[in-house]
């Protein structure tokens, strides 16, 4: 390559960086022009937990999507498609599949018979403070692993398509993203956090499907044709679109593949963040169109992780397919804009890479303003004003320690990701997904449709799940004994030397969940509460009609 060569790639490097930052710089402006504009219409606690129930069910719906379909889904899913070819379209299945819980067993029910948290749907029936206290734990911790996957995904997301490789430039994304979520917690309340969500999912759906529709034209909107050249260039031939490439080696990965799958379509219908979003809309009509609208968007949207994922294996070749390898398949839909917008180096190629980048980026920034927000609320709403002050609160006072807790959320994520940015952000959501199946769900289904179930059931449901998915975690390969890639990279999180695995399962949901459904049961069995079940009938009615929800 001749000096000249050298000095162009420089200089279009260097326009493609400019043109991603100032993307990314419009996308902030847009959010925070938007909270500032929310914030003069949140007044009253019901507005900054669920932006005064305003908002219609298709407005809560792409709220909805735009809160669900994370950086883990726009980046990680087409990434592990495009490395992993059939067994990596699962995860998108799984996604998908687990909105039918979501809809059939949670959406109308919880908006019916709750108000601002999942533990005001709990403690209906229940002693308030055992309940309420076991619920805003799991929602933190919940909360907690997510935010963590969001915000180290932000640091290697804009450090590689900015050029920036220092450690330093990491840690100050980091930061600035968790800077700019509590500005949209603190100011802006669920009016500012929703409204930055439809955009977010306006946004990315726009831009998956512009990068759908012209890697389709690269093969004459021909799927067969797509599907034959990404089997071809993955060199993996006919297996890169038969099941087992990831999860068939062995019988334990297949268990493990089982396990992941529970988790994914369980943990749906108990993930705080997206439980919370149905106290935004005014009926349980809405409640359910809202849904419906979630199930639209965000089953078009893993629809086309299909095309992203394999128009990735069979458009990017070269330099570009190893850096796809190298960021674990986290890079596959912006190196892909690039590849259908001209190839590296052209003009085209950097506005869609840059469109990409800023679309991945509000993705993230929508994403832990929902996660904050919930966190913030039940810290505020659970354990300050019904646990510590025992109701004797205004929402006034509520809603300025909801905004103090978002600060120091915020905080401890930011410490938290720093030096957590080795971890693996596929295992992080996971988790978290394990977790609310194991600890949140089976609490919930118990206490709409259990008469007996009873506050020990519900303690002993939410604290056995939580502890148990941790727990196995912590012994499995995902934290030690997984030993050494072919590059000599360690694949656990502490170092070779350390083995304290014993749990074979790098996801726990295929033992987890069903001890939470099993704690709940025996910690019912094994006492009685005549309150609990005297006030069930009361929790149907409403939990059916909506009858007094909201006082």
């Amino acid at each position: 390559m001749s000096t000249r060569d050298v000095l162009l790639a420089a200089s279009e490097s260097g326009d493609h960086q400019a043109l991603t930052a100032t993307l990314f710089v419009l996308v902030v402006l847009l959010t925070v022009g938007i909270t500032f504009w929310a914030s003069r219409n949140t007044k009253t606690a019901a507005d900054y937990y669920a932006g005064g129930r305003s908002f219609s069910g298709v407005q809560n719906g792409f709220a909805i999507g735009g809160d669900y379909m994370s950086a883990a889904s726009f980046l990680g899913i087409s990434g592990a498609i495009a490395l992993s070819g059939y067994d990596g379209f699962l995860y998108s299945i799984g996604f998908l599949v687990a909105w039918l819980v979501a809809l059939l067993l949670v959406a109308e029910l919880l908006r019916n018979s709750g108000r601002f948290t999942m533990a005001d749907q709990l403690a209906y029936r229940m002693e308030q403070r055992p309940v309420r206290t076991a619920a805003a734990t799991s929602t933190i911790v919940v909360s907690i692993f997510y935010l963590l996957a969001q915000m180290v995904g932000a640091g290697a997301l804009v450090s590689l398509l900015l050029g920036i490789d220092s450690d330093a430039a990491k840690n100050l994304t980091i930061v600035a993203v968790g800077i700019l979520m509590i500005f949209y917690v603190v100011f802006g309340g669920m009016k500012g956090t929703t409204w930055v969500q439809i955009v977010k999912a306006v946004l990315l759906m726009f831009g998956t499907l512009l990068i759908s529709i012209l890697v389709l034209a690269k093969f004459g909107f021909n799927l067969s044709d797509l599907l034959g050249t990404a089997a071809d260039n993955s060199g993996q031939g006919k297996a890169f679109l038969e099941p087992g490439l990831k999860y068939g080696a062995t019988t334990t990965s297949k268990i493990d593949f089982v396990s992941l799958g529970i988790a994914l379509v369980l943990g749906t219908a108990g993930l705080p963040h997206i439980l919370v979003r149905f106290y935004t809309v005014p009926t349980a009509k809405q409640a359910r169109q809202s849904v419906l609208w979630a199930i639209g968007i965000i089953g078009t949207f893993y629809l086309l992780t299909l095309v992203l994922g394999f128009g990735a294996a069979a458009l990017v070749k070269g330099d570009a397919k190893d850096r796809i390898v190298e960021s674990g398949g986290n890079l596959a839909s912006p190196l892909l804009a690039e590849a259908v917008g001209g190839g590296a180096g052209t003009t085209g190629g950097a506005i869609l890479l840059a469109l990409i980048s800023a679309v991945a980026f509000a993705t993230i920034l929508a994403v832990v303003a929902g996660l904050t927000l919930t966190s913030a609320s039940s810290v505020a709403h659970d354990l300050y004003a019904n646990v510590w002050k025992k109701g004797e609160v205004t929402g006034k006072d509520e809603v300025r320690v909801a905004r103090i807790a978002a600060f120091v959320i915020g905080g401890v994520a930011i410490a938290l990701a720093i030096p957590g940015q080795s971890l693996n952000v596929a295992f992080l959501v996971a988790l978290a997904f394990a977790v609310a199946a194991s600890a949140n769900l089976p609490a919930l289904l118990y206490n709409l449709f259990w008469k007996r179930f009873n506050t020990r059931g519900a303690v002993w449901s939410i604290y056995g799940g939580l502890i148990s998915a941790v727990g196995l975690v912590i012994f499995s390969p995902v934290v030690s004994g997984k030993g050494l890639d072919a590059n000599g990279k360690n694949l656990s999180l502490l170092p070779e030397s350390v083995d304290i695995s014993w749990f074979p399962l790098e996801n726990p949901g295929i033992v987890s969940i069903p001890l939470g459904f099993f704690l709940g049961w025996l910690g019912t069995v094994t006492t009685k509460s005549r309150v609990s079940e005297e006030r069930f009938p009361e929790l149907e009615v409403r939990s059916l009609t909506g009858a007094g929800a909201e006082k």
